[in-house]
């Protein structure tokens, strides 16, 4: 089973897209020199979780057969 589809390209690269803003953002508030700031734990693993989702979504205008379920 191919998890990341040809057909779904347009949640995939969304789902991407929200995994490396997520871990920029927090490489940011980690490395920038500001002991006050610092990467929200919680809130970086629901963004890479939500990445994750959406790389294995489904594309509302891709079809069941050219997605090759059925």
């Amino acid at each position: 089973m191919n998890l990341i589809s040809k057909a779904s390209w347009r949640t995939t690269t969304t789902g991407i897209l929200a995994i490396v803003v997520a871990v920029a953002g927090a490489l940011k508030a980690e490395l920038d020199g500001d002991v006050s700031t610092a990467a929200e734990g919680g809130a970086v693993a629901a963004a890479v979780m939500a990445g994750v989702g959406l790389i294995l979504a489904r594309d509302a205008k891709v079809s069941s057969q050219q997605e090759g379920i059925r």
